[in-house]
């Protein structure tokens, strides 16, 4: 019989090195599924042959629920489930080579090891995860440099602005970071699908597709307490305006230290961020995917109705909404419920839009299904269909009488430029074609037709949809707004809106302008400037006319967002209205980094952040923040002075980088004028 107490040697750095887990900073062994991993313990005297171990995950372990392994010493590694095979032994202490199935659950187990009639002895603890390296998994992609960058890679860009001005910031995932892999594990306790019967839960944690979508859950506060808390008001207090977080690591450990409180609050960007932390963490290779001109699709309809009264004024009628961009998250895993041309990409949605089964939650949804129409297929492809595909109706609404008239429709608005970061690199993909087919092609419009048809809607009548006569009719006119000039916070925006008789008579217009301030999401929040004018146009005459918004009109208005809508709602005499729109999203001033001298793996290195106050007043309450994984610990947060007009600043402080490779530094910049001027820098570390 065993006397003492087994010592363990869990081989921490040799089993980190073969399954790909060196990045995390942790005591405990954290290993993949479906590969060997070593350890050597000492301390008992019994023939080798006679070892059973087991191995046990969850709140009450069976075998019924394969939470409960045990298994001997056998000379091959079991093909179907854990096996263990002596490497060498000496006087008092055996190397075993332990391997688990491609179909493991996740999670921590208790290792412990039993010989002869003895009580079992304690080995210790290890974490398993998921194993995109490895062919048999559900998980695996074979293209490694996809798992460097869908796993391993810390730092994302996601992508955001609006369609006509596309822009990218940089997140820290930091899924490596302290104590994120436990808290991750701990959200996974915290889902009501736990709570309502922790042994089933455990049970299927084997499965990516069970995770994703418990997680899309867990990580928006809405049902369950989960970990971030959105707020689309425009009104932050009592938290942190979403534009300001840089990276995770912040959220998930305030999430921990309050007792599992939600963190004060997120929008789509943030909630599409943890989610990548959290999978990455465990293993299952994920991105972040930007979508402009995003329909939120309330009634299911597969349409979206945007209502304007008589003055251009956008108003909040009706649940529908379109956003200037969304971002939700790609998996990758396969779909043994659907197929395999379902496999692949899985689009989750942790931004709580729309109740799935009760909660909120979203996906996962096949990317392929999604292409070719097959909305009846699990989960809530209708929805991620309407995002990307919706038509969009522009109604007038008059409140006096409750009457709207179709000013008019457009199938090609939604789901454009959607975006990704590339493999390796800092650029936007574009994979809008992985999506759909191609706008305005026959092929499109089928799928879309399909879609209604599985959803029921070609054949019941709809109240509510403008009639064919509506649809087909022609305007007399027709409007666009142009840029002229840059667009700058601090600067005077300038536009010209052009207009076009398309008639060969002449045609009197009369010109109804608005611009408002809006989230992200086109909520009008503040209104900035109207305008109204009468024109008169020539047969087939354009006319261009100036519009200025001084930056004094809209300083005190801007949104966080930096997003200004401006239409013209064009009155024709004898004709159709003509409904004129641009969506704005204003430019921050430029912030610099620079790294003075090389930096080193445990040596110091400077760094300055320069900024040059671009407007002519003075800006205070600066506050700047940096953060970047190992390049330092935490959150770096630094009072600048108050500045002059254009008076530059230089804040200078040092990083002790602790890994070498290529590392990247984040800094968030505000003051009273301007809200999160983010940048990045990648800054190679070397030995």
């Amino acid at each position: 019989i065993a006397a003492t107490q087994p010592s363990t040697d869990w081989h921490l750095k040799g089993n980190a090195r073969e399954h790909h887990t060196s990045k995390f900073s942790s005591e405990e062994l954290i290993v993949r599924r479906g590969q060997a991993f070593t350890l050597t313990f000492n301390g008992t005297e019994q023939p080798e042959q006679n070892f059973v171990f087991i191995a046990e995950t969850g709140p009450k372990p069976s075998k019924a629920s394969k939470t409960l392994i045990t298994f001997g010493i056998s000379s091959t590694v079991s093909k179907e489930g854990w096996s263990a095979v002596l490497q060498s032994t000496s006087s008092n202490s055996a190397s075993i080579s332990i391997s688990s199935p491609h179909n493991a659950i996740i999670g921590r187990y208790k290792l412990s090891v039993q010989s002869g009639s003895s009580s079992p002895a304690s080995l210790g603890t290890f974490v398993l995860l998921f194993n995109p390296w490895s062919s048999g998994d559900d998980v695996f992609l074979p293209n490694t440099a996809e798992c460097e960058e869908y796993v391993l890679e810390e730092f994302g860009i996601i992508f955001a602005g609006n369609k006509n001005r596309i822009s990218g910031f940089g997140w820290n995932f930091g899924q490596f970071q302290g104590d994120i892999l436990n808290i991750c594990l701990s959200i996974m306790d915290r889902s009501l699908y736990y709570r309502q019967d922790p042994v089933t839960d455990v049970s299927h944690r084997h499965d990516p597709k069970y995770l994703g979508r418990v997680l899309s859950a867990m990580v928006n506060a809405n049902d369950d307490q989960g970990v971030v808390l959105g707020n689309w008001s425009g009104k932050y207090d009592g938290g942190k305006n979403p534009s300001s977080w840089t990276g995770s690591g912040e959220i998930l450990q305030s999430w921990k230290k309050s007792g599992f409180k939600p963190v004060k609050y997120g929008q789509c960007w943030v909630f599409a961020a943890v989610l990548t932390t959290v999978l990455r963490c465990l293993g299952i290779p994920t991105r972040t995917i930007t979508n402009f001109s995003s329909a939120h699709d309330a009634d299911g309809n597969l349409r979206v109705d945007e209502f304007y009264d008589a003055s251009g004024n956008h108003l909040e009628r009706g649940a529908d909404s379109v956003w200037n961009f969304h971002v939700w998250n790609e998996s990758w895993f396969t779909r043994s419920d659907l197929g395999p041309s379902y496999s692949g990409w899985q689009i989750l949605d942790a931004t709580p839009q729309e109740e799935s089964g009760g909660i909120y939650q979203c996906g996962p949804a096949s990317r392929y299904a999604i292409k070719e129409g097959e909305v009846d297929l699990d989960y809530d492809c209708p929805f991620v269909f309407a995002e990307v595909n919706a038509d969009c109706m522009y109604w007038n609404y008059d409140s006096a009488t409750g009457k709207k008239t179709l000013i008019f429709s457009k199938s090609t608005e939604i789901g454009a430029s959607i975006s990704t970061k590339a493999v390796g690199g800092d650029d936007r993909v574009d994979v809008t074609n992985d999506y759909k087919y191609e706008e305005g092609s026959a092929k499109e419009r089928d799928i879309f037709k399909k879609a209604r048809k599985k959803l029921g809607l070609e054949d019941k009548f709809d109240p509510t949809a403008p009639t064919q006569e509506e649809i087909e009719q022609k305007p007399d006119i027709s409007g666009k707004f142009k840029v002229a000039g840059s667009l700058e916070i601090g600067r005077d925006i300038n536009l010209l809106l052009v207009l076009e008789n398309l008639q060969s008579d002449a045609k009197t217009v009369r010109v109804n302008m608005t611009a408002w301030s809006t989230l992200y999401t086109r909520r009008p929040v503040h209104e900035i400037w109207k305008d109204s004018i009468s024109v008169t146009l020539s047969p087939k005459e354009e006319k261009q006319f100036p519009i200025k918004i001084k930056y004094p009109e809209y300083q005190q208005r801007l949104t966080t967002d930096k997003t200004i809508q401006v239409t013209a709602l064009c009155h024709v005499e004898d004709g159709i209205q003509v409904l004129v729109q641009r969506n704005l999203t204003l430019d921050n001033p430029a912030i610099d980094i620079q790294v003075l001298g090389e930096a080193k793996v445990n040596k110091e290195v400077d760094v300055e952040v320069v900024f040059t106050n671009p407007i002519d007043a003075e800006v205070t309450d600066c506050v700047l923040q940096v953060e970047g994984s190992d390049l330092l610990q935490g959150i770096l947060e630094l009072r600048v002075p108050p500045l002059k007009a254009s008076e530059k600043s230089r804040t200078k402080m040092k990083l002790i980088p602790s890994e070498a490779g290529p590392k990247h530094l984040l800094v968030n910049f505000s003051c009273d004028k301007f809200a999160d001027i983010k940048t990045f820098k990648m800054v190679k570390v070397v030995h």
